[in-house]
């Protein structure tokens, strides 16, 4: 078999929100790799909270803040930071709007309190990993440091909550020309809005481009698994897109394959099921 590129995001899609990868996931990434296949990670997560109980199982790279960063090994292929200027600007507007505002950094994450007193009280829906993640990143051992802490020296990615989507619409229409808004799933009755705004020059794709282009392989030899809209731009250049059983039905309409859910080792099913770890019953 042709060697594979395998890029994995993390919550929703290798491990359920904040959970340990289990034992399933982690035969199936390592025997993949044994095989000759390589694997990466590929998250929205900034590298201080992607966790060393991810990390060591073992791949051969990894791509963070989505697609801002991407290392090979040893060697960092990417890493572009928002300059700080445009960064206060995004800020100066979400505040003016009352949404409240998650930064991550090289360092870690900066976080508004407002922030955490509407995540305390928010009902996620069930497909929003990214809403379940930072809920249950306030009850564990991530450190989370407030705003005021912020060194002002650029960021790698904004993200933000709201109590209003009328909020979340006129910020869209304030910065959307150079960001791409995305906005995970809610229901009717929400009371909480949450999403990212990833630089049009920056995304988890474009980044696969290059840890494809490092090793002098084509995209049609990626395969990419997701559950969340920033996931979508892997998916659409990977040669075989994989949505998972509890992903958006956005990201589920444009993918290949849609596996299991995280909860019941999709990506471990579905490697199995397409040959690169071992037959279907496999492990």
């Amino acid at each position: 078999m042709d060697r594979k590129l395998i890029f994995l995001d993390i919550d929703g899609t290798l491990i359920a929100p904040l959970s340990s990868p289990t034992p399933q996931v982690r035969q199936a990434v390592r025997q993949t790799r044994s095989n000759g296949h390589l694997v990466f990670l590929c998250t929205g997560r900034n590298l201080p909270i992607i966790g060393p109980e991810i990390l060591e199982i073992g791949f051969d790279g990894v791509i963070a803040s989505a697609g801002a960063y991407a290392a090979v090994g040893g060697e960092v292929l990417l890493d572009r930071l928002l300059p700080e200027e445009l960064v206060q600007e995004c800020l100066s507007v979400f505040h003016g709007l009352g949404m409240f505002c998650r930064l991550e950094t090289p360092e870690g994450v900066y976080i508004d309190p407002q922030m955490e007193e509407l995540l305390q009280t928010a009902s996620p829906d069930p497909r929003n990993s990214e809403l379940i993640r930072m809920q249950r990143e306030l009850q564990s051992a991530i450190t989370l440091r407030r705003y005021e802490e912020y060194p002002r020296q650029g960021a790698y990615k904004l993200c933000f909550t709201s109590a209003s989507l009328e909020a979340v619409r006129k910020a869209e229409t304030a910065l959307g020309g150079r960001f791409v808004f995305v906005v995970h799933p809610f229901a009717s009755s929400a009371s909480c809005f949450n999403g990212e705004i990833i630089p049009k020059w920056i995304s988890k794709g474009k980044a696969a481009a290059l840890v494809c282009r490092y090793f002098g392989a084509d995209l049609k030899d990626a395969v990419a698994f997701g559950d969340s809209m920033n996931d979508a731009a892997v998916l659409e250049l990977a040669g075989v897109a994989v949505a998972m059983g509890n992903a958006c039905e956005e990201l589920k309409a444009m993918a290949d394959v849609v596996c299991e859910d995280a909860a019941h080792d999709g990506v471990a099913r579905q490697l199995r099921r397409m040959g690169l770890c071992g037959g279907e019953g496999a492990g």
